[in-house]
């Protein structure tokens, strides 16, 4: 396989692991990952990927949560959410350099104090959950999240250069200068357009 065949063929492959049953993880943290599943948010009419408790159910089976759908009940559908929003508005701060909302601070810490699944090694060596219901995997998540915003990769939370584009990643990259949520995704769209642009200038 020669060299550019190769590169086409990892990015095919990191493109499909960053969307797993129509929902993006393109973050490098859930906490981060669980606000994507507002598609289009910054748009008049965005699209609500988390529209059925059934819904929240597959995202969490996507993340690699749980093994099965936890079929959530429409209650924790609006808990999920509500923390959703929160994460994003507090991923948003970190962006943007401002401080913490009181309430959605309060929000996170709360979730984060709910207890949360153990880890229990399998008969086989695998890793296995117990307590892993709902509310015990958002607990997760907004774990994640206290982890993120108040630990040392807080400065490295960014927004997508996309156009148009509202999701939040982390920048581990050694040169801090990442700009898109994915170059699969959005890098490449940006560099298409660029290329295009000189193009036309070329041919002025």
């Amino acid at each position: 396989m020669s060299d550019e065949r190769s590169r086409e063929a990892k990015k095919r492959a990191a493109a499909t692991d960053e969307v797993r049953d129509g929902f993006k993880f393109r973050s490098g943290r859930l906490a981060l990952d669980l606000p994507a599943s507002l598609a289009a948010r910054l748009r008049a009419e965005p699209q609500e990927l988390l529209a059925t408790p059934h819904d929240l159910g597959r995202w969490l089976v996507a993340a690699g949560l749980v093994e099965r759908n936890p079929e959530p009940t429409a209650e924790e559908l609006d808990q999920a959410r509500e923390l959703r929003e929160a994460l994003y508005r507090l991923g948003m701060a970190c962006v943007e350099g401002r401080d913490f909302d009181v309430g959605d601070r309060e929000l996170l810490n709360r979730w984060s104090a709910e207890p949360q699944p153990i880890p229990q090694l399998g008969p086989e060596g695998g890793l296995t959950w117990t307590h892993a219901g709902v509310r015990s995997l958002l607990a997760t998540l907004a774990r994640d999240g206290v982890e993120l915003f108040g630990g040392p990769l807080r400065p490295r939370v960014r927004k997508c250069a996309g156009e148009g584009c509202a999701l939040l990643f982390v920048d581990t990259s050694r040169a801090g200068d990442r700009r898109w949520c994915s170059m699969a995704g959005c890098g490449n769209k940006a560099k298409v357009a660029e290329f295009r642009q000189r193009k036309r200038g070329e041919r002025r």
